[in-house]
């Protein structure tokens, strides 16, 4: 019996056709969110990620019926089968699509979004958990120029100093009542009154937040800075949300959020110097969101490093 499927079939090849439909050229096409087991060299040391690819050239010909998406998808798959993704192997990765479509495009776009675990240590006691940041990394060639970008989402707890000045000014109000205008009050019972919830009378809200950077790296950085740029961040705000937590961790959370009254403005200058003051990146735009519990919407500061050809300051 004769397998018909043995037998040799030219198959048909429709992007080889004449191109009859509208013509005209096309700023990127290429493919989203394809899943891609990735390994990343973040400061020396390699994390295994689950991540989704975008990938994208121009279609600079306007006769062309289309590009060769079969070639993104496979040169993308090797690439992440044999390397850990550098900044080096992304410039490799988007000179290759480049070669892959001489005749039609000129431009390459290469984008990875992934959850970056790390395991964090509690505030005060022994115990660590992991906490999970969003992560994009992107290469860009256009018009002649390369920029590598690494973009990270930190979580953090913002107090209002407002709410906090008003609520300081209703307990100053309590104690005058409590203690019905005594000159002289004992410490000892000043502090009995400070722990009960009646000398306690107001608190000012405070809000989860969140800070999204986006930078450029410098020509030559060998990794990407993952880690480094989530610790400076964590550290220049002091309020990180927190993963395993004991009594004295949340004690110490709370000291923390009082000792560090934040308006979206605070928040954004802070992490402005900090950037300011880091030699890897050549620009950066951020975005701090503090959803507020006060107001049904969210407060927002955004701002750039400002340097000429860089990043546009908008939301």
């Amino acid at each position: 019996m004769t397998n018909r499927y043995a037998e040799v079939v030219e198959m048909p090849d429709i992007a080889s056709h004449e191109h009859i439909h509208p013509q005209g050229t096309l700023d990127w096409v290429g493919m989203s969110n394809v899943h891609v087991p990735l390994r990343v060299s973040d400061g020396g040391v390699t994390h295994q990620v689950a991540a989704k690819a975008q990938i994208y050239v121009d279609l600079e010909d306007p006769q062309a019926k289309g590009i060769h998406m079969s070639r993104l998808y496979l040169i993308l798959d090797a690439s992440a089968e044999e390397n850990a993704l550098t900044p080096s192997v992304m410039t490799d990765l988007l000179d290759d699509v480049l070669k892959s479509h001489t005749d039609l495009s000129s431009r390459a776009f290469i984008q990875f979004d992934f959850e970056h675990l790390l395991r964090r240590p509690a505030l005060l006691s022994d115990n660590a958990g992991w906490n999970s940041y969003p992560v994009l990394l992107k290469g860009t060639f256009i018009d002649g120029e390369l920029h590598i970008e690494l973009g990270v989402t930190v979580r953090y707890s913002s107090t209002c100093p407002c709410s906090a000045a008003l609520a300081r000014q209703i307990i100053q109000t309590q104690f005058d009542k409590d203690f019905n205008g005594q000159d002289t009050v004992r410490a000892e019972d000043v502090r009995a009154w400070l722990g009960t919830e009646e000398g306690i009378a107001a608190t000012p809200h405070s809000q989860r937040s969140e800070v999204h950077i986006l930078t450029r790296l410098e020509p030559g950085i060998a990794e990407f800075p993952i880690s480094d740029l989530i610790d400076m961040t964590e550290e220049t705000l002091q309020t990180a949300v927190q993963t395993a937590v004991k009594r004295e961790d949340e004690q110490e959370f709370a000291r923390r959020n009082a000792a560090n009254l934040m308006f979206c403005e605070d928040a954004g200058r802070r992490v402005q110097k900090a950037l300011n003051n880091e030699s890897r990146f050549s620009d950066f735009w951020v975005r701090v969101e503090h959803m507020e519990s006060l107001h049904p919407h969210d407060a927002v500061s955004v701002f750039t490093k400002g340097v000429a050809n860089g990043y546009l300051p908008i939301p």
